[in-house]
């Protein structure tokens, strides 16, 4: 079987968002509300919340305070993943992964083909786990954010999901 498989309970997981941006502010991050409401909304638990500037030292600060947090589980974190100057969040959180999930750029990019074309190829969205902690790294446009959550993460972020999903994978993590 492929999918939801609704007889089996829901376990919900802490998840942070981080926008990283230097024009939005929490009146304007339209992509981190997307992303926040749809964490809840999906009945996980909203960890924490917050907005970083492109600036690649303040990403990977961030970062390694929730990965170093036991209670936050997940970290998807939305913009800087494109190819101007200021754009440096894989650069900021890709060698804090202690393993790169390669599928998820891949299948996030074939997910966004369907919405905007070869313009996927400006997004370098990544995912990997650090500190026992997935770490998901999309564009910052709403389109993307929606198409991120929709279309893949939400999947593997529900415990019901088969054949298999990340959060039965959880208590496995740190096994040695």
């Amino acid at each position: 079987m492929h999918g939801i498989n609704e007889s089996l309970a829901f376990v919900p997981v802490s998840i942070a968002v981080m926008t990283v941006s230097d024009t939005r502010t929490p009146d304007t991050d339209s992509s981190g509300d997307i992303l926040a409401q749809r964490v809840q909304d999906a009945g996980h638990n909203l960890a924490a919340r917050t907005i970083v500037t492109d600036d690649k030292e303040k990403i990977a600060a961030q970062m390694k305070s929730w990965i170093a947090a036991p209670e936050i589980d997940v970290v998807i974190s939305t913009g800087g993943t494109g190819l101007t100057g200021r754009d440096t969040t894989p650069e900021a959180i890709t060698p804090l992964f202690e393993k790169t999930i390669e599928g998820f750029s891949v299948i996030f990019h074939q997910v966004s083909f369907q919405s905007v074309g070869l313009s996927t190829l400006q997004s370098r969205a990544i995912a990997g786990l650090a500190n026992n902690t997935f770490i998901f790294a999309l564009p910052g446009s709403n389109g993307a954010v929606k198409d991120g959550w929709d279309k893949v993460i939400s999947f593997q972020l529900d415990s019901r999901h088969k054949p298999c999903n990340l959060v039965e994978l959880m208590p496995r993590l740190s096994e040695v």
